[in-house]
């Protein structure tokens, strides 16, 4: 029952997630489910994630509630436990996760921190996984 709960609770951030899906699908990309969370990988998914975030080079992959978004397969592989961690605090912050980021990043920036170097989130990843 507190499985069901929590993907419930990720659920409003997992449908953002979903939205990648078709995109990827229809561009060449794949997607699988690997321990209960889809991974989306390829074709536009790719483009996006290496030119349209705010990271300079983009990113290798990014968790939207129980959907990791990878350019490739080898980059969910290799992010695999980072991104795990992510979907765990989606898990614990349910619809809040996306706010409660970004609020993090824009008040770390504003005290002279790095936006995502800084950011309690991506901390907490980097040290478990």
């Amino acid at each position: 029952m507190v499985r069901v709960f929590q993907y419930l609770w990720a659920l409003p951030t997992t449908v953002v997630g979903l939205v990648f899906l078709p995109v990827a699908l229809v561009s060449g990309g794949d997607a699988r489910v690997v321990d209960g969370v889809l991974e989306i990988h390829g074709g536009a998914v790719r483009f996006l994630l290496a030119h349209c975030t705010l990271l300079r080079g983009g990113v290798l992959a990014l968790t939207l509630g129980h959907v990791v978004l990878g350019r490739d397969a080898w980059a969910l592989e290799f992010t695999r436990g980072h991104e795990r961690i992510h979907v765990r605090q989606c898990e614990r912050w349910g619809l809040f996760f996306i706010p409660v980021y970004l609020l993090a990043s824009l008040a770390i920036l504003a005290w002279g921190g790095h936006a995502y170097k800084d950011n309690p989130f991506e901390r907490e990843a980097y040290k478990k996984s």
